[in-house]
């Protein structure tokens, strides 16, 4: 009986933790290594003294073909030693192959990303993900969560957030 105890408060504590955002501004952003559709391979915590920017998109994400050539327009304006924009996607390298022929994409592009998506995505009362696409997020030069956002037109300010942070460095 104490053990079923034991074994009820820890799937409470667990349910309640996953009710929780999984980051917020301020605080340390979840590591993660993965591999990019060029053959190279990121990890975050190698990326420190550099701005990151993940977008996370979708093919099918009609907004987010829409922000792709707005993204475009200002990725080559960082020197990559001070800013890396990573995009992870959910799709497959076979997925992805066609379309960014056809919509370039200057990020380095992360395919099979659910398992980071797991770790920044939000989660509602039930413990599903909430996560909209696409969905910015800026991690600064020490490894912190600097700027989150989702949704339609937010280059702006994803432009902004990142120009002050390479300028401040």
């Amino acid at each position: 009986m104490r053990y079923l105890s034991i074994i009820f408060l820890i799937l409470v504590v667990s349910i309640g933790a996953l009710a929780q955002n999984a980051i917020r501004v301020g605080n340390a952003a979840p590591q993660f290594a993965a591999p990019a559709t060029d053959g190279s391979y990121y990890d975050l915590a190698s990326m420190r003294g550099r701005v990151v920017v993940l977008t996370f998109w979708s093919t099918k994400c009609a907004i987010c073909r829409s922000e792709i050539p707005k993204l475009n327009g200002f990725i080559s304006k960082f020197d990559e030693s001070a800013v890396v924009f990573l995009a992870p996607t959910l799709e497959t390298d076979a997925k992805l192959e066609g379309f960014l022929r056809a919509n370039p994409f200057n990020a380095h592009i992360l395919p099979n990303s659910f398992g980071l998506l797991l770790q920044y995505a939000d989660r509602d009362r039930d413990g599903n993900l909430d996560m909209g696409f696409p969905a910015y997020f800026v991690i600064d030069q020490k490894g912190n969560l600097a700027y989150r956002s989702s949704g339609w037109d937010r280059t702006n300010e994803l432009y902004s957030k990142i120009t002050r942070l390479v300028s401040v460095d």
